[in-house]
């Protein structure tokens, strides 16, 4: 990257790092192996603007406090070797910068009518002109999906009004989109511009999310997706297929059926499977790895599988208590699916899909396809040996486990 690049992005950088923004998204890194993803975000710490950069490395989150000056050096020098593409969000506007494989700097800024004429951010005028929204960490969420802004799909699904305000009773769903498609951000590096993804979400339900993933990839970014939502529920299937010819969203559709035999695609580069109960989850994660996905989105539920099995001497005054035992369950259930994904070459992570507060079905598995498998089969097998259980994940992704070190799957335990 040469100076008037550098300077061309510091420009940019310029015009919106103030109160006015909401977040910069670093993203398509050039080495996963090293920070995969930071996000920067702007904060009122004691009276003092600055900007707060979270990176990704790994399973491990790391944060850091910078100014103004120093978020800008570090935005750049992060596009300058480390990552492709910042996409920049504010009330002020909006800016892409991308940089190509051989180094070529290209920087979009698009800024609001009504904001183009603000002063610079150093001009103490504009300082004050710009302080309209309130930075510290309890200020006002921002939302993908902004309130104000009517949806169609949340208006004809209940979530909001035709004005755009969002029902009260509504709220918690409104929350849990908005968090779901900050996930899809998350992952846009994983699926091609310039070719139509495929993407299947299990066990789809009312289809709030697919509606959604869908609206947000394709009519907001701009993404070429064929999406298929599939569910046992003929009437909603009905009901959801109606709405999304309504919409004219042609590359969205709804199919009547379950996870295990579901044979309508031959490649698929994402599977969402979002409160799939019990083995629904571990049957989407096996027609996902088999598909050769490169991303997967699980929001398990009713994990019942090891509760029933689940027998450890050691652990024996603890599973005496049901409740306890439920939820150690469900939390054994899911990291080893998660392990199980590494076992088959994704890059795993357990996150937490929304607050409790809103509901107990809280966790996300994101696995990414990295290709280069985990050695973690013994890890794996121990495991279950301690717990005395036999998942049905490994029964589907891993069965040569079950020979593994001398024990069969029938004498294992």
């Amino acid at each position: 990257m040469n100076q008037e690049e550098c300077k061309e992005i510091k420009q940019a950088l310029d015009l919106f790092l103030n109160e006015s923004l909401e977040r910069i998204l670093m993203s398509n890194p050039t080495d996963s192996g090293k920070i995969s993803r930071s996000r920067i975000r702007p904060l009122l710490m004691k009276g003092r603007l600055v900007f707060q950069a979270e990176e990704q490395a790994g399973k491990q989150a790391f944060h850091r406090n910078l100014d103004r000056d120093e978020a800008a050096d570090y935005v750049t020098g992060l596009l300058d070797g480390s990552f492709r593409q910042a996409e920049i969000a504010s009330g002020l506007g909006k800016a892409l910068i991308l940089v190509s494989r051989k180094g070529k700097v290209t920087v979009k800024v698009k800024q609001n009518p009504r904001t183009a004429r603000i002063l610079p951010a150093g001009n103490p005028a504009s300082r004050e002109s710009e302080r309209t929204v309130l930075l510290s960490h309890n200020r006002k969420k921002h939302y993908i999906l902004e309130e104000g802004i009517p949806v169609p799909f949340l208006v004809d699904l209940g979530v909001m009004t035709k004005e755009g305000r969002v029902v009260n009773s509504r709220y918690d769903k409104y929350r849990q989109i908005n968090r779901f498609l900050e996930f899809i951000e998350d992952i846009l590096p994983n699926l091609d511009q310039d070719r139509e993804s495929t993407i299947i979400d299990f066990g789809c339900g009312k289809s709030y999310l697919t509606f959604a993933m869908y609206y947000y990839l394709k009519e907001l970014k701009g993404y070429p997706v064929r999406i298929v939502g599939l569910d046992l529920k003929e009437d909603v299937i009905e009901h959801c297929s109606r709405l999304g010819r309504q919409y004219g969203y042609e590359g969205l559709s709804f199919c009547h059926g379950d996870i295990a035999s579901f044979e309508g695609v031959e490649k698929v580069d994402m599977v969402v499977t979002l409160h799939a109960c019990d083995l629904a989850t571990d049957y989407a994660l096996e027609k996902a790895v088999n598909w050769g996905a490169r991303v997967i989105l699980s929001v398990p539920c009713c994990q019942h599988e090891l509760n029933g099995q689940m027998e450890n001497s050691l652990l024996r005054p603890v599973l005496q208590y049901g409740l306890i035992k439920e939820r150690m369950a469900a939390l054994y259930t899911d990291a080893i699916r998660a392990q199980v994904l590494e076992y088959r070459g994704y890059r795993t992570q357990i996150l937490e899909f929304i607050d409790m507060e809103h509901t107990p079905k809280n966790i996300l598995i994101r696995a990414v396809r990295q290709g280069k498998k985990r050695d973690n089969g013994l890890q794996i097998r121990e495991l279950a040996d301690f717990l005395h259980v036999k998942p049905a994940v490994v029964e589907l992704l891993a069965p040569e486990l079950w020979e593994s070190g001398g024990k069969t799957k029938d004498s294992w335990y």
